[in-house]
């Protein structure tokens, strides 16, 4: 591979694991107006929570699930793979609903996230996105 192509490589990668960042970061200070410059308009979600698709349903899903106490994502292993104009992107997710800061108990679920995004002329945007769970501590649910 040439310098340029490895460093266009890079800023990809760079440039996806920032989108899924950005995505934990909306969903977590309740931004969800901001899953509209995470999203392509025709991005589908698939989770715990349902599935929903195009921007309205995709923010109104976050709305619903995330609003309701203190919620963190922690995002970590990306493996990214980029072909072209496409790219897939597999990470593991720890994300914490807790009724508020001082929560003893809070419910923990870890998942795999899978996406797929698409260069866009905004940049990438994800245009797919499954959480499947591993795990769970703590029985409580989060409210739907």
């Amino acid at each position: 591979m040439s310098p340029t192509t490895d460093r266009s490589v890079t800023d990809d990668r760079s440039a996806l694991i920032d989108l899924v960042s950005r995505l934990g970061r909306c969903l977590d200070t309740g931004d969800f107006e901001g899953i509209r410059d995470v999203f392509a308009p025709d991005g589908r979600v698939v989770t715990l929570g349902g599935t929903a698709q195009g921007h309205d349903a995709l923010v109104a899903q976050a709305a619903r699930r995330h609003s309701d106490g203190v919620v963190w994502h922690s995002v970590t292993g990306h493996v990214v793979d980029v072909d072209g104009d496409a790219a897939t992107i597999r990470a593991n997710l720890l994300v914490a609903f807790a009724a508020d800061h001082a929560d003893p108990a809070p419910f923990l679920l870890g998942e795999v996230y899978a996406f797929e995004a698409r260069r866009t002329a905004q940049g990438w945007r994800l245009t797919r996105m499954t959480a499947t769970p591993a795990w769970s501590l703590n029985s409580r649910v989060p409210a739907a």
